[in-house]
């Protein structure tokens, strides 16, 4: 029995690679978030470069912060790791990818209105092959989330096609542009949503972002997942450091040490190029892209 959503909701799941549950998080739980990311923000200030915590705008400055990731916020702040164990989170997940879950990473994405940073085309699982493809990201939408500031866009069906190249000239770009592919962007979905809903995708989906040109912010903080039984592939840029550190990202169920292999497509993310892991840095090695850069 699905705890949370219905046989319909999953199938289409199954079938398109993402859903939209509208207003699924408490309003108490949003403005405590909101309250985190204003404390963070105060924290860029004064700040000349990123480091582990908070990735910075190209465009940011000491005096005019601008800020357009938080890194990994469930190991600094207790609301994020609160919402990431509850079953506003974990329910919908299980419902989709099975009760054993262990978490990939999480991450705050930040687009400030009239500026915030696009993310170009591309596909988790490019990133982070795995022997399985129980694979997703839950998104909690932080703003209301519509055309003008820049939401989340998915190639409906996708996550049953190829996974396409993100290379240029041999290195790992972490992007591509997909009319060179043969998609077509009419094709693309938005997921939009009013502040506190949820968006789900799957790891294999083909997925974007715009630059934030409105005079609202569009901020969305992101929890993957996979079934336990999901090994990430020698090469992955998942963090390995040892199966006993690997178990204590169990989010729910038990840990396996039998993987489950799945008949799909896999790309190695190799070689990397010389830049900081951050989606944002990687993709720069695009010659050409689908998106407006930041000004």
């Amino acid at each position: 029995m699905a705890e949370v959503l219905t046989d319909t909701q999953i199938r289409s799941y199954h079938q398109n690679g993402y859903l939209v549950l509208e207003r699924h998080i408490p309003d108490d739980i949003l403005k405590n978030i909101h309250a985190e990311i204003s404390r963070f923000e105060d924290e860029a200030r004064g700040m000349t470069a990123s480091n582990d915590r908070l990735d910075l705008e190209d465009s940011h400055s000491p005096e005019a912060p601008r800020l357009r990731r938080i890194k990994l916020p469930h190991t600094i702040s207790n609301v994020v790791r609160e919402l990431m164990y509850s079953d506003h989170i974990l329910a919908p997940a299980r419902d989709l990818a099975g009760p054993n879950l262990r978490l990939h990473t999480t991450k705050l994405n930040m687009k400030s209105a009239g500026y915030g940073a696009a993310v170009e085309w591309h596909q988790d699982y490019a990133f982070y092959p795995h022997t399985n493809d129980d694979i997703l990201a839950i998104g909690v939408i932080l703003d209301d989330m519509e055309s003008e500031n820049g939401p989340l866009m998915v190639y409906p069906g996708s996550h049953k096609g190829p996974v396409y190249d993100h290379h240029v000239d041999g290195v790992f770009a972490g992007a591509f542009v997909p009319e060179a592919v043969g998609l077509n962007l009419k094709d693309a979905v938005e997921l939009k949503g009013p502040a506190g809903s949820i968006s789900i995708h799957h790891g294999r989906i083909v997925h974007g972002s715009a630059l934030n040109t409105s005079n609202r912010s569009r901020r969305i903080l992101f929890y993957e997942m996979m079934a336990a039984d999901a090994f990430p592939i020698m090469g992955s840029m998942t963090k390995w450091d040892g199966i006993e550190d690997y178990n204590t990202r169990m989010l729910c169920g038990e840990p396996t040490v039998t993987p489950r292999l799945k008949d799909i497509p896999i790309r190695i993310p190799q070689p990397q190029p010389d830049v900081p892991i951050s989606i944002y840095e990687i993709q720069k090695g695009l010659k050409d892209r689908a998106f407006k850069t930041i000004t």
